[in-house]
């Protein structure tokens, strides 16, 4: 079942590098281990390697620069649908501190089995405990009460960290769920959405199918790319766009 289940961890560098290694660890048990790839910038090569000596080479993919979430995915996704045609992805921040494990994996693998039949954008959405105003919050279309509901949501907005008034409007009518940042997609449905959205980066790696593994190729692409966040550049946009309710214990490093 975990055939063609990959699983991309953007690392930005910062941090604890401690954690790294907990994040690998956690989706060693959802994907297999060789199915994980660390997307990090190139100055951080010889630390990722330090932390992840049993990491395959083909499967360090270094940024030439920093250019947020969009750029990433379009060198991840466009990686693995030359190596693999039927990916099926989980991406993810680094520094994400995660509580009940299993529920994690669960809610992950119940995801990934939506996803390899539809051919949706999905997002895990935290059903909230406080209203927190330094979260992302996203909207579902079922109405009142949906953090009730099992199964994937259709998206109806995102807001980026609404004002402390909003924030309890938001978590009292039960439409609303943190934005966790973890997503998971097809890489031929991601690739064809950034293409549709953000033809201003996907355009630069006009050429990925022959060039992709070159880091000349890819320092040629980031040369010129833009700073585009996934959820900014696609995820607002999109007409793929759902969530699925995920009730274990989250938050961002920097929160702690």
């Amino acid at each position: 079942m975990t055939e063609h289940r990959y699983c991309v961890i953007m690392a930005d560098g910062t941090g604890s590098p401690s954690q790294l290694r907990i994040t690998f660890e956690r989706f060693k048990d959802i994907v297999p281990s060789r199915h994980i790839l660390v997307v990090t910038l190139a100055r951080f090569a010889e630390s990722a390697r330090a932390i992840l000596p049993e990491l395959p080479a083909e499967n360090l993919l270094l940024e030439p620069s920093a250019r947020k979430t969009a750029p990433c995915m379009v060198y991840a996704a466009y990686t693995l649908l030359r190596r693999d045609p039927e990916a099926v992805i989980v991406a993810t921040p680094w520094d994400l501190v995660i509580r009940d494990e299993q529920l994690f994996g669960q809610t992950v693998n119940d995801a990934f089995t939506y996803v390899e039949e539809h051919d949706v954008l999905m997002t895990l959405g935290i059903v909230p405990r406080t209203p927190d105003v330094n979260f992302g919050y996203i909207q579902v279309k079922e109405g009142r009460n949906a953090h009730l509901m099992a199964g994937p949501l259709q998206v109806k907005t995102f807001t980026e960290k609404p004002s402390q008034e909003l924030a309890e409007v938001f978590v009292r009518t039960g439409e609303f769920f943190w934005n966790s940042g973890i997503f998971v997609w097809k890489a031929s449905t991601i690739c064809s959405e950034m293409e549709r959205y953000v033809p201003e980066v996907t355009e630069l790696f006009r050429g990925w199918q022959e060039h992709i593994c070159e880091p000349a190729f890819v320092e040629r692409a980031y040369a010129e790319c833009p700073k585009v966040s996934l959820d900014y550049g696609v995820m607002e946009h999109t007409d793929r766009a759902w969530l699925y309710p995920a009730r274990f214990g989250w938050a961002d490093i920097e929160r702690l």
